[in-house]
């Protein structure tokens, strides 16, 4: 039988046979996985992701940003491409730059980051796929600036280019960016994609369904039903605690960050569960250009609570695990539900680990931004876990609280920073 991503590929190029134009682009299996989360989503919200930068008030120029964010869609055919669906395949449309640049006012009593919640809260789907938002804090007297992108044409990986992108563009005067060049651009986005296509499906094997079939055969969603009486009126739909730990010479192995999360599932539900948890991983197909797009597979690792294994054990698995990580996310949770799982693919916790070091600061006109965070944006799973690697590891944990009690997700962060803090030898 074809793989899911034969299949697509089939799909896709019948969808496209005879069409010159180029505007539809095929999407990794990345991308196919959240365009279905999407579709499953009653209000149809996307994942998006924000990088929220703190600058003087007046360092800003609105107008010279939007002409640059304009030159950074025109060179980066993801960011200019938005997710769609034509006779039942996932495609990527590719359009004109369009980026806008949003100025939300704070109503009688808000502060800069309730204007900002409530602006992302009312994404448009069907807008561009990055878009900025700029509000005054008076009380700071600095301006806060939000890059914001969805999730769909944009991983992790590509964060640190756009940063980079969006500065040097900033820097230009204001020409426009040559057809042949946004051309030449779109062609090794395609082929980057392509070629990851082509990956995704020699890593859909028999072998690979069976191992993660054995591996995920325990999984549940367990998160406990949504208690909306929980969250009071008024208050942020997502908490957050946030924790730092002395920096380690050769950082916290990967191992080591799972167990972690491990012992927060632990204090979340009790022994006894196989809590599936999902980490990015992945990068480019081998000799593909460096593009903006959206590439790491999420993998899933089965967090058993009733287990507490030595660290080599841990290792072990998780290097078997990455052994069929290319394998996509749908042919995974296909394959585990032959087994005749219940699991539909939910994913009750969230890794993403980061090092501080790859992502340049965002410099308009040669000022510098200050990274920080707006907490309170919704979640896609019960809880999330971000890790910063650096002179210092930073721990971030956010969860729903239409789901979780803030007194049950504080002690998992405990749990979490407490394993963290013992030694761990692989």
């Amino acid at each position: 039988m074809p793989s899911i991503t034969s299949q697509y590929l089939d799909r896709y190029r019948r969808l496209t046979a005879g069409d010159g134009t180029g505007a539809l682009l095929p999407v990794t299996g990345a991308q196919r996985r959240f365009v279905l989360v999407r579709s499953l989503d009653p209000s149809g919200r996307p994942d998006l992701v924000p990088m929220f930068f703190a600058f003087p008030h007046g360092t800003v120029d609105p107008a010279r940003l939007r002409a640059a964010a304009r030159r950074l869609a025109a060179r980066h055919t993801a960011l200019r491409s938005r997710p769609t669906v034509v006779r039942g395949t996932p495609v990527l449309s590719v359009g004109e730059p369009d980026v806008p640049v949003n100025r939300p006012v704070p109503a009688p009593g808000e502060r800069p980051a309730d204007a900002l919640r409530r602006a992302l809260a009312s994404w448009d789907a069907q807008g561009p796929p990055l878009r900025l938002f700029l509000v005054h804090d008076e009380e700071h007297r600095e301006d806060i600036l939000a890059v914001v992108l969805d999730h769909a044409v944009c991983d992790g990986r590509s964060l640190a280019r756009i940063v980079e992108d969006l500065g040097a563009a900033y820097a230009e005067d204001a020409t426009e960016v040559a057809r042949e060049e946004t051309e030449a651009e779109r062609v090794a986005y395609r082929d980057a994609v392509l070629g990851q296509l082509a990956a995704e499906e020699r890593a859909d094997t028999p072998g690979a369904a069976a191992h993660w079939a054995d591996r995920l055969r325990a999984v549940r969603a367990r998160a406990e039903p949504p208690r909306p009486q929980q969250v009071p009126d008024g208050a942020l739909p997502t908490g957050a605690a946030r924790a730092s730990l002395p920096a380690r010479e050769d950082r916290v192995p990967f191992p080591a960050l799972l167990d972690a999360c491990r012992a927060a599932a632990r204090a979340l539900h009790g022994p006894g569960h196989v809590v599936p948890l999902g980490y990015p991983w992945g990068g480019r197909p081998a000799g593909a250009e460096p593009v903006v797009g959206c590439f790491l597979n999420t993998v899933v690792f089965p967090a058993d609570t009733g287990q507490d294994p030595a660290p080599e054990a841990t290792a072990d698995a998780w290097w078997d695990d990455l052994d069929h990580a290319d394998a996509p996310f749908d042919a995974v949770v296909t394959a585990v539900r032959a087994t005749g799982s219940g699991w539909t693919g939910g994913l009750d916790g969230l890794l993403t680990v980061d090092d501080d070091n790859r992502r340049p600061p965002l410099r308009l006109g040669g000022v510098e931004g200050r990274e920080v965070h707006v907490d309170g944006r919704p979640v896609r799973a019960p809880f999330a876990v971000s890790v910063t690697q650096g002179a210092e590891i930073r721990l971030r944990m956010v969860w729903d609280r239409a789901v979780l009690a803030d007194d049950t997700a504080r002690r998992a962060f405990d749990a979490l920073t407490g394993a963290l803090r013992r030694p761990h030898t692989p």
